[in-house]
C-alpha cells in the first residue's frame, strides 16, 4: 500500500498558536498577554482579558469576570453597585441612557422585548404574566382578553364594545365615570364610550361630526345591494 499523503505542516508564532488553540477549545485569547483564557473572561471594550490584569478604578482591588465597565473605566461589583448605576436585566451591562423599569428589573430600551416575538416594546404598552412581558397580540393569543381600560386579563365576564374588550367594572363613561352596560345608550368618542347625558352636553358642531362619522361607519358595515339580492 502506498504511504499516506504527507500533510503540510504550519509553523506558527506563539500568539498565533494560542489563537488557533483557543479557537479549537471554544475559548478566548487574552488581548493583553495573548494566552488562552481558561476561566471566564473579563469583557472590556468588546475584547476579552484575564480579569487579574485589571484593578478596580475606585478601590484598587484585583478584578474578577464580574467587573463592570462604566464610562470607559472598570469597577469591582461592590463599588459599581454603590454608584447606583442600573444593570440591564437582559445583557447584565450598565445602563447609561434611558432606563425601562418593568418586571422588578431595569432594562436597556432595546433589550426590553416581548417574550414571544422578541420585538422591543420601545415605549409601547406591554402585558405581564408569570414574570415575562408580552405585546398585546401575543398576550391575547396565549392568555385571553385584556381589558382596554385597566390592561389586566379579564377573568370574569367580558364586555365587547367599540371593537374592544372591557372588564364589567371598567366599562364606564369616559367623561363622568358612571358605569355602563350594553343596555345603556352611549356614543363612541376618542375610542371610548360616552353616556347619553354627557353626550348631550357636547358642542353642537362636535355632535354633528360624531353623527356623520357614525352614519359613514354604518354604511360601510352594511352589505352592498348586489349581496342582498344574491342572498
Amino acid at each position: 500500500c502506498p504511504p499516506p499523503p504527507a500533510w503540510p505542516q504550519r509553523h506558527l508564532c506563539r500568539p498565533c498558536h494560542n489563537r488557533e488553540k483557543a479557537k479549537g477549545l471554544g475559548k478566548y485569547v487574552c488581548q493583553r498577554c495573548r494566552l488562552v483564557i481558561d476561566e471566564q473572561p473579563l469583557m472590556f471594550r468588546s475584547d476579552a482579558y484575564h480579569p487579574d490584569h485589571f484593578s478596580c478604578t475606585h478601590c484598587g482591588k484585583e478584578l474578577t469576570a464580574e467587573a463592570r465597565e462604566l464610562k470607559g473605566e472598570l469597577y469591582c461589583l461592590p463599588c459599581h453597585d454603590k454608584m447606583g448605576v442600573p444593570i440591564c436585566g437582559a445583557c447584565r451591562r450598565p445602563i447609561e441612557g434611558r432606563v425601562v423599569n418593568a418586571l422588578g428589573k431595569q432594562w436597556h430600551v432595546e433589550h426590553f422585548v416581548c417574550a414571544k416575538c422578541e420585538k422591543p416594546f420601545l415605549g409601547h404598552r406591554h402585558y405581564e404574566k408569570k414574570g415575562l412581558a408580552y405585546c398585546e397580540t401575543h398576550y391575547n393569543q396565549l392568555f385571553g382578553d385584556v381589558c382596554y381600560n385597566c390592561s389586566h386579563v379579564i377573568e370574569g365576564d367580558v364586555v365587547s364594545a367599540l371593537n374592544k374588550a372591557w372588564c364589567v367594572s371598567c366599562f364606564s363613561c369616559s367623561t363622568c365615570n358612571s358605569k355602563l352596560t350594553l343596555k345603556n345608550k352611549f356614543v363612541e368618542f376618542d375610542m371610548k364610550p360616552v353616556c347619553k347625558r354627557c353626550y348631550e352636553k357636547f358642542p353642537l358642531e362636535l355632535k354633528k361630526r360624531l353623527k356623520k362619522l357614525s352614519e359613514l361607519t354604518s354604511r360601510k358595515a352594511q352589505p352592498k345591494a348586489a349581496d342582498l339580492n344574491s342572498a
